[in-house]
């Protein structure tokens, strides 16, 4: 299920007007969704073995307003002493009184490897898509060195920086940085930390801040937030709540600069 804060006095509000902000707040939520696992991670065990996990979320209203918001996700991960692959995914679909309200896609991978007990060294690729923020397809590279700060069984706490290429092809030709383009390549740096903190042995904590600077047009930048909690209700169930803010300062022509999602959904882990 999905949870979204809105306004807490919605007096004098037609209910036509109550229904179109109704559509705006499903929209602006299912525009968050990125690659980010920052909750929803298979297990990491360094043995080489490939563990997976999927997880689900399902919005659905009836009445004055109609709507359904169907949240897929899928993580995979093998690691072993000293380096490892992940593989993620999601898929967002969202409708509103008949009216899409939400089309996004995203596809990735990412190797880290050890070069010594702190040093590491990482490369990443993505591809995603979110039609009504006007996104036809993000295409993106990225790869850089990390520096493991802590690395404990309760606790680990990394920091990074890279160098990266993104493509965005847009749905219909917009103005981005000065021009009218229908596609925007531009080089960026990748600055980062991520987290895991194990609170109990049944829950996990999880944070990631990572801040795109664009290098192609100075002044503007892209970043991602995401943080989010599970608890364990069995052996391969688990309930996640994940936080995650996406800012762009130049999205385009009508496109807010900021998104915010509040997710809960139910994990399955596989190993």
């Amino acid at each position: 299920m999905h949870l979204a804060v809105g306004p807490k006095n919605y007096s004098g509000i037609t209910t036509a007007g109550l229904k179109m902000k109704t559509i705006k707040i499903i929209v602006a939520l299912a525009a968050a969704v990125t690659v980010s696992s920052a909750a929803a991670q298979a297990t990491i065990k360094p043995d080489g073995q490939w563990r997976g996990l999927l997880g689900a979320g399902l919005s659905l209203a009836g009445g004055n307003t109609s709507s359904k918001l169907l949240n897929i996700t899928g993580d995979a991960v093998r690691a072993s002493a000293t380096d490892k692959w992940n593989v993620y995914g999601s898929q967002v679909y969202g409708k509103a009184n008949s009216t899409t309200t939400a089309d996004l896609m995203n596809l990735g991978a990412r190797y880290s490897q050890d070069l010594n007990a702190q040093l590491f060294w990482f490369g990443q690729g993505d591809l995603g898509r979110n039609k009504l923020a006007n996104l036809s397809l993000r295409t993106a590279i990225a790869g850089g060195l990390g520096y493991h700060v802590i690395k404990s069984d309760p606790t680990t706490f990394d920091v990074f920086a890279g160098l990266g290429y993104v493509n965005d092809k847009f749905v219909n030709a917009t103005t981005v940085a000065d021009q009218i383009r229908s596609s925007y390549g531009r080089l960026e740096l990748m600055l980062g930390e991520e987290s895991t903190h194990k609170l109990t042995p049944t829950s996990l904590f999880k944070q990631r801040l990572v801040i795109y600077p664009n290098l192609s047009d100075r002044g503007e930048y892209r970043a991602a937030f995401d943080a989010g909690i599970s608890v364990a209700m069995s052996g391969s169930l688990s309930l996640s709540t994940t936080l995650g803010v996406r800012y762009n300062s130049d999205p385009g022509t009508g496109i807010k600069k900021t998104d915010t999602l509040l997710f809960t959904g139910v994990n399955y882990k596989y190993e």
